[in-house]
């Protein structure tokens, strides 16, 4: 992983929980964007299905559900 990703992960840990889902569904248009051809449902949902798993877990840590 480059620094410059490993930077903005940083930043993205430091966000809300708010700003983070905010963060994921921009970055995740973005890519959608930029692909030349179709990407996958499926590969969306998985993606967004795994981000998601992540943060209700952080959340349940912090006690915040």
């Amino acid at each position: 992983m480059t620094e410059a990703v490993q930077g903005l992960l940083r930043t993205f840990d430091a966000l809300t929980n708010a700003e983070k889902q905010e963060a994921a569904e921009q970055l995740l248009r973005r890519v959608v964007e930029e692909e030349s051809g179709d990407v996958p449902e499926v590969a969306l949902v998985a993606a967004a299905e795994t981000l998601f798993l992540e943060l209700d877990a952080r959340e349940a840590a912090d006690g915040q559900s």
